[in-house]
């Protein structure tokens, strides 16, 4: 179908097609760019919110193991300014702690959840052992620290360490999974570039085959046409020759005729209009002059035969189909050839260039099948139609070989149905006759009140 599309419609499908390839490729970059760009982000916001918690929870670490240190600190102080320092250190890593835990608690992973409220409420239950610590008195600092010590503060410190490793390990996990989000959403864009460029390359390649298969034809049609050009510029050139010989050979033969015909009987209406002249006697002078009349009679007929040979006047003043009918009677009555013609009675209102090309194809096709052809009959039909008149000639004869026979007759033909926009088919093989059928356009001319004149144009 697209190999029959007219060039615009190609043209269009090319623009579309290659148009289609580009937004689909820019299509794909602005995609590939934008996806690239959210990855790349979000592993950026993963990365930051795990190294953010990941801090907060060392810090808390840090924090439990230094509040450790100083309640022990505290508990050996045998000075009282030094137990009280120890106080201030424990209230600012309280502080330090508490905001480290609101930290954390803002970038919570729902895995973290429960782990991260067993830690805060263990802290706080720890903060709050501290500080009924720090209000010791020096004796119950020396009676209670050791039980204290390691049955109190080192368990709890143990238990919120460990459910400090369990949020590590949630946070690890939860980096774990978004970095497998990330990959997912990597393997999900390059699924989908190479997607895209396998259907960019196959209708690029689908585009290509077509653009040089459409080339490839047209460089053969351009072929084809140069060399229908230059064999219509041989047969032109042939045409021309053989013209210009016919044209000779008519001239020739129109002066043979004249001289041996028509000047030989006024030479002889001469002759005896002299010898009329110095007859001696009426009746030797009435016998002269009847011959006089009977050599000028025959010099008319001979005159008309010639002017109706070149130009039937009965084509201008009767038609096509009197001058064919007439044609066929002179064929039949010079040749013995049978000549049956079959016209429509409206084929007569045809342009004069219709007629005049119809009845010489007649003439050259008939005195074809009379000379060359052996035929007995010959049928001559013309067909009027709407808008097309249709003419052909079969006949019985020999026939011949079209592929090497291409006379002057054809050439002649081909050339005067060319000239007014028809085909001309010769169908003939050797032993079954010759047929020549050629088809020309017309068309109405229409008149101002809107209906069809009775004249017409050559289509």
């Amino acid at each position: 179908m697209l190999e029959s599309a007219p060039p615009k419609a190609w043209g269009l499908v090319l623009w579309l097609g290659f148009g289609g390839l580009l937004v689909c490729i820019l299509g794909a970059a602005a995609g590939s760019l934008i996806v690239m760009d959210r990855v790349h982000q979000d592993e950026t916001r993963i990365r930051k919110a795990f190294v953010s918690r990941l801090d907060a929870l060392d810090q808390i670490r840090s924090q439990i193991y230094l509040s450790g240190t100083y309640v022990r600190d505290f508990l050996l102080s045998p000075d009282p300014s030094g137990a009280a320092a120890e106080v201030a250190r424990l209230a600012g890593l309280e502080r330090d702690s508490s905001n480290a835990l609101g930290t954390y608690a803002h970038s919570l992973e729902a895995e973290e959840r429960d782990p991260f409220l067993a830690l805060r409420s263990e802290i706080e239950a720890y903060w709050k052992i501290l500080d009924r610590t720090m209000a010791w008195t020096p004796d119950q600092r020396n009676k209670l620290r050791d039980s204290f010590f390691y049955d109190e503060l080192i368990p709890r410190r143990n238990a919120m360490l460990q459910i400090a490793d369990r949020i590590a390990i949630a946070n690890e996990r939860g980096l774990n999974r978004a970095e497998e989000q990330i990959t997912a959403s990597s393997d999900g864009l390059r699924r989908s570039l190479i997607a895209t460029y396998a259907i960019t390359l196959a209708g690029g390649l689908l585009l290509a085959l077509l653009t040089v298969t459409r080339t490839l034809r047209l460089e053969r049609e351009l072929e084809r046409r140069l060399e229908e050009n230059t064999r219509a510029r041989a047969d032109l050139q042939e045409l021309s020759a053989k013209l210009l010989r016919a044209q000779e050979n008519e001239r020739r033969s129109l002066a043979r005729e004249l001289h041996d015909e028509v000047g030989q009987s006024l030479s002889a209406i001469l002759m005896e209009t002299e010898n009329a002249g110095e007859a001696a006697t009426a009746a030797r002078m009435r016998d002269h002059l009847g011959a006089i009349r009977t050599l000028a009679e025959k010099t008319v007929n001979e005159v008309r035969d010639l002017a109706l040979l070149l130009r039937p006047s009965m084509l201008d003043d009767f038609g096509l189909v009197p001058a064919l009918n007439w044609y066929a009677r002179e064929m039949t009555k010079r040749t013995g050839l049978n000549v049956v013609l079959s016209a429509d009675d409206n084929a007569d209102d045809l342009p004069d260039e219709h007629k005049t090309c119809i009845y010489r194809l007649a003439q050259e096709a008939i005195n074809n099948s009379a000379r060359h052809a052996n035929a007995r009959t010959v049928e001559v039909e013309v067909k009027r139609e709407a808008h097309t008149v249709r003419f052909s000639v079969r006949d019985d004869g020999a026939g011949f070989d079209t592929r090497f026979v291409r006379g002057l007759g054809l050439l002649g033909m081909e050339e005067r149905v060319r000239r007014l926009g028809g085909r001309l088919e010769v169908d003939s093989r050797l032993g079954r006759g010759t047929r020549i059928a050629a088809e020309l356009p017309i068309e109405l001319i229409p008149s101002k009140n809107g209906h069809d004149a009775h004249s017409y144009i050559a289509g």
